[in-house]
């Protein structure tokens, strides 16, 4: 089952107003990074796989999570890893602390951006959930490890043209596709929200099973 999206913090509510006049923007940075890498798609497999699937998840999101830990490996190693099926990803925080983990992923050189995604959900219960520690310190070491330092990392959470560009796209998803949970799966023209198992995956992006 999905989870619905719900407003962010009041915080980043008054921004949206603003996204009619950075979408053109997002959407150039679709199509090319331009001077800015943060802005540019980030994806993981070839862009030659002839299966093109597009995620859209929150990093809060605990079925995105569990997609993560029990669903990518096997499509990893079946469909990625041999060349059929390339992931886009886009990013679709339902909140602040979910806004924040995107920012500092995407301020990251992109051959890093997987793997710290992939290891963000790993650990969510002990970044996003931990009610004994604070999640920007919790997120701010994580990052470390993955090589941003903590002032890169101050100042990418930090960054407004960042976040407008993130909840640019978050609108763009919701106008284009019509997401309103997360995680959510385009292929082929056809649109499933909710976590799968491989063998659901597999034949709602029309990849043999097995």
């Amino acid at each position: 089952m999905p989870i619905s999206r719900r407003p962010l913090l009041v915080l980043v509510a008054g921004q949206i107003a603003a996204l009619p006049l950075l979408a053109p923007r997002a959407a150039r940075a679709d199509a090319d990074a331009g001077a800015d890498p943060r802005f540019a798609p980030r994806s993981f497999g070839s862009d030659q796989a002839p299966i093109k699937v597009i995620e859209f998840f929150s990093l809060t999101c605990t079925h995105c999570a569990a997609f993560s830990r029990e669903t990518m490996p096997e499509v990893r190693t079946k469909l990625i890893e041999t060349g059929k099926l390339q992931m886009i990803y886009r990013d679709f925080p339902l909140d602040r602390v979910a806004l924040m983990a995107a920012m500092a992923a995407r301020s990251l050189p992109p051959d890093r951006y997987e793997p710290f995604v992939t290891a963000l959900f790993a650990s969510q219960d002990r970044w996003a959930f931990n009610r004994q520690s604070d999640p920007r310190e919790e997120l701010a070491k994580m990052a470390g490890l993955a090589g941003l330092s903590r002032s890169a990392f101050d100042a990418a959470i930090a960054d407004k043209a960042l976040e407008q560009f993130i909840l640019a796209g978050q609108q763009k998803a919701e106008d284009e596709y019509h997401v309103d949970s997360t995680p959510t799966f385009v292929a082929n023209g056809h649109t499933h929200a909710g976590e799968m198992n491989y063998a659901a995956f597999s034949a709602f992006v029309g990849a043999e099973a097995g």
